[in-house]
């Protein structure tokens, strides 16, 4: 009787988490939010509370964070990370600043203490890939020139991951500051040493789990990070570290496999999470901490397309791009809640976890509504200020924005022109403009390289 109680109860959660995602595919926005609302309803407090199958659906959740982070380590080779993290650290330091600053102040002002604020700080910090791959694919903006600079901040927040978790580990389990070193430092060796492995012996290691048979490759794919996960957990380091490290370290065929096979998985499994993650949450705990997350949600939000405008503005994008590359970053989701998911299996703070799903369903939601129409906003406010100071006109606008492009402004490799200043006249002897459509064309497209095809990011 037990046995068929589990089967009902997980045969029901999985056909209405199918049902939700169908849902949201047909509307073309996110399922994460629908999957934390089913959680919420299925939980303590809701509608349909679970009691069989909770502890199948905890240790599925688990699975779910460790397949996260090896789909997201397949994504990229140990040298792209290198190349990365050289070229693009400053914008990564910014991100930080400008994003983990304000959830540590926001949990110290509520007196939830340093542990809390550390946790916080990894909520705010980290922008949802998946969500952002998906809003870019659906805006065709693959090919922007501001598309890799987005992709690099992304990147950036993986790495720092490798660093952040055992520390937010090692801190949650109550450890001193001895210990947590310690348990620091056998996290950068770790990292470091299958860094050198991957860009060293990477393709041996490849053609040793590779296989003709997708039955054989998918077992040893997933029994192999299993088992670092699990052995990266006894050492506090983290399982997802431990799995994230496994992706990286595979690349080519198997690589490619690996990652075709597992995604349904990854999907189920991350579903899974999302709503066990909804179910360790009393919907009743979500209204008292509804306004902090609403400010903290617009605070953030403006952070994030500061720290876009940035890190393209550093790039050399116009200026339109880099409007665009920060309302794009703005969507938080998986990451926030695997960080805020580790704080409530602790049990450091009731309130955490409330405040970060709403936090998280507030700015799931919001994002990609920023990606589309940050820019054009600003654009129009933009005209309205002008229109006040009675300084508009066409040619205005046309500094202002850059929505109209001089023939042979953008040079062949795609390098953007200088634009003229708010209220400057373009030159007599220039010859009419003509307007051209918000594309990757008129901004100078640029294909993402190697190993920085956006498609399938999960974290």
């Amino acid at each position: 009787m037990h046995t068929a109680t589990v089967f009902i109860e997980l045969g029901s959660v999985i056909l209405v988490l199918g049902l939700l995602g169908r849902i949201a595919g047909r509307y073309g926005f996110s399922p994460i939010p629908l999957y934390l609302l089913g959680g919420l309803a299925f939980g303590t407090g809701g509608l349909l509370p679970l009691s069989a199958s909770e502890e199948f659906v905890a240790t599925g959740a688990e699975i779910g964070v460790v397949l996260l982070l090896l789909m997201l380590g397949l994504e990229y080779t140990a040298a792209d990370l290198v190349t990365n993290l050289k070229a693009q650290y400053p914008a990564g330091a910014v991100d930080f600043l400008l994003n983990a600053i304000p959830g540590a102040i926001a949990a110290l002002l509520l007196g939830w203490g340093p542990v809390a604020a550390v946790v916080l700080a990894g909520v705010t910090w980290i922008s949802s890939s998946g969500v952002i791959a998906k809003v870019l694919g659906d805006l065709g903006r693959l090919g922007n020139r501001e598309t890799p600079v987005i992709l690099s901040i992304l990147v950036l927040e993986d790495l720092a991951m490798a660093v952040y978790l055992p520390i937010l580990t090692a801190l949650l389990a109550g450890a001193g500051l001895v210990a947590g070193s310690i348990t620091l430092a056998i996290a950068l060796a770790t990292a470091g040493a299958v860094l050198f492995v991957a860009l060293r012996y990477g393709r041996l290691i490849s053609r040793f789990v590779s296989h003709d048979d997708p039955e054989k490759l998918l077992l040893v794919v997933l029994g192999l990070t299993l088992l670092v996960a699990g052995i990266a957990q006894q050492l506090q380091v983290s399982a997802a570290v431990g799995a994230f490290l496994v992706g990286i370290a595979l690349s080519g065929e198997a690589a490619e496999g690996a990652h075709t096979l597992l995604s349904p998985l990854r999907d189920l499994f991350a579903a899974v999470f999302f709503v066990f993650f909804g179910l360790s949450t009393d919907p009743t705990s979500i209204p008292p901490v509804l306004l902090p997350a609403l400010l903290l949600a617009a605070v953030t939000a403006v952070t994030k397309v500061a720290t876009g405008y940035w890190a393209a503005r550093r790039a050399g994008i116009a200026t339109r791009g880099r409007w665009r590359a920060g309302g794009a970053l703005v969507s938080r989701g998986e990451f926030s809640i695997v960080i805020a998911g580790l704080a409530v299996t602790a049990g450091i703070e009731p309130g955490l976890g409330p405040l970060a799903t709403a936090y998280v369903l507030i700015l799931v939601v919001t994002g990609p509504l920023a990606a589309r129409y940050t820019q054009p906003a600003v654009e129009r406010l933009g005209a309205v200020v002008a229109r006040r100071r009675g300084t508009w006109t066409p040619e205005a606008r046309v500094g202002a924005t850059g929505a109209v492009v001089a023939k042979g402004a953008v040079g062949a490799a795609g390098g953007s022109a200088a634009e003229p200043a708010a209220g400057a006249a373009l030159p007599p002897q220039a010859p009419e403009p003509e307007p051209v459509e918000d594309s990757p064309d008129a901004e100078g497209a640029l294909e993402p390289g190697p190993g920085q095809a956006l498609d399938g990011l999960s974290r």
